[in-house]
């Protein structure tokens, strides 16, 4: 088993890019676990808010979106209830006990795996420790499981390395999906990963995702108030529409 743990400031777009295998139906939302309804019975807003409103009971932790994927060999054929029971065990060991969540089986792969939608927020407003929550509890936990439920080891996988599919790891493409969400993904997850000192730094990272940020004309409002356009590029590097944040 391979997990994989991307931590970021939005629960949003964590959960759209979930929600959105949903509908594209390579995706099915298994369990909202801590919440007062039933899965089924859910909107997305009610998906979101319960997340949402146990996150800003820390208002001064910025980053309080933990996304994380759990991979397993092609080889492995899981039921739902032992994703349920697998998932629910890893984030009992890695300090998520009673943490709501959402667990999401993805079907868009050569090998299962599912997804996990959380917060690292408690219910008393204190927060679960994310540093190096990767390379310590989830390491252990990784290993007791495999052990537990007899699981192909990470290292004897046939396919590695895994990468938790965010929505910012794919180019966005005009006309493929609703821009002001494509490109929020995008930023969520280059502004929490790379440091840059200029636009120029910032639009070298960008391009490589079809986005490129613009100050916009001299004496606009954006440009003299240091604001931002966010515009979708084609093949060739043009500009194709212009997003505001």
């Amino acid at each position: 088993m391979v997990a994989v743990i991307h931590a970021s400031s939005s629960l949003r777009n964590a959960l759209n890019y979930n929600e959105q295998k949903v509908k594209e139906q390579v995706a099915t939302c298994l369990v909202a676990a801590n919440y007062p309804k039933d899965v089924e019975d859910l909107t997305f807003y009610q998906k979101l808010n319960r997340l949402q409103n146990q996150a800003d009971l820390n208002i001064k932790t910025k980053v309080n979106s933990v996304h994380i994927s759990l991979n397993f060999d092609p080889s492995e054929k899981l039921s739902e209830e032992k994703f349920k029971e697998i998932s629910d065990t890893y984030l009992q060991k890695i300090g998520f006990a009673n943490q709501p969540y959402l667990l999401y089986q993805h079907h868009d792969a050569g090998h299962p795996h599912v997804h996990i939608v959380t917060t690292n927020i408690k219910a008393d407003g204190k927060r679960i420790e994310l540093h190096n929550l990767g390379k310590i509890q989830s390491e252990k936990a990784r290993k007791e499981i495999e052990n537990d439920y007899g699981l192909v080891k990470a290292e004897n996988m046939k396919s590695k390395p895994y990468e938790l599919k965010s929505a910012y790891s794919q180019k966005v493409q005009y006309g493929k999906a609703d821009s002001r969400r494509a490109i929020a993904n995008v930023l969520d997850g280059v502004l929490n990963t790379y440091k840059y000192s200029s636009v120029a730094e910032l639009n070298a990272v960008l391009q490589q995702y079809n986005v490129l940020a613009d100050r916009g004309r001299e004496g606009s409002r954006v440009h003299q108030n240091n604001g931002l356009f966010y515009r979708i590029l084609d093949e060739k590097l043009n500009g194709l529409r212009s997003v505001k944040p």
